[in-house]
């Protein structure tokens, strides 16, 4: 092209129109999904904050039933240590047998019942 000719070179108004609605468009479209994926960079934030303080949780409680069951343990052995006769650790040993069971249940209820509340949190839409 001559430079004349490029310089009366010109897009018709339909076109232009045209093209300026579609890079709109465009543009709110890309708008759209770049806040989606901030949306949900946040909410992953969130849902691993939850799921530290599940963690967080469950471990804490499992230390402490950790240290009653060796305190327990502990506890055992000194009555044995005490014990008069035969008769009487075959009895300690079936009370703490026993007492260690329901103990042992109990603490896995509650660890069950801790990670289920962890998994419902971490789960949960965040508004």
């Amino acid at each position: 092209m001559t430079q004349q000719a490029h310089e009366r070179f010109e897009i018709p108004p339909e076109m232009r129109s045209m093209a300026e609605t579609g890079f709109k468009q465009a543009r709110e479209t890309f708008e759209k999904l770049l806040a989606g994926a901030e949306a949900a960079a946040g909410s992953f934030e969130e849902r691993g904050a939850t799921m530290r303080a599940g963690a967080r949780d469950v471990g804490t409680r499992a230390i402490a039933f950790a240290a009653t069951n060796v305190e327990a343990s502990l506890d055992y052995a000194q009555s044995l240590v005490h014990a008069k006769d035969v008769s009487e650790v075959m009895r300690l040993h079936s009370e703490y047998v026993q007492a260690q069971m329901r103990a042992l249940a109990e603490q896995a209820s509650e660890i069950s019942q801790a990670v289920s509340r962890a998994a419902i949190d971490a789960t949960r839409p965040k508004h």
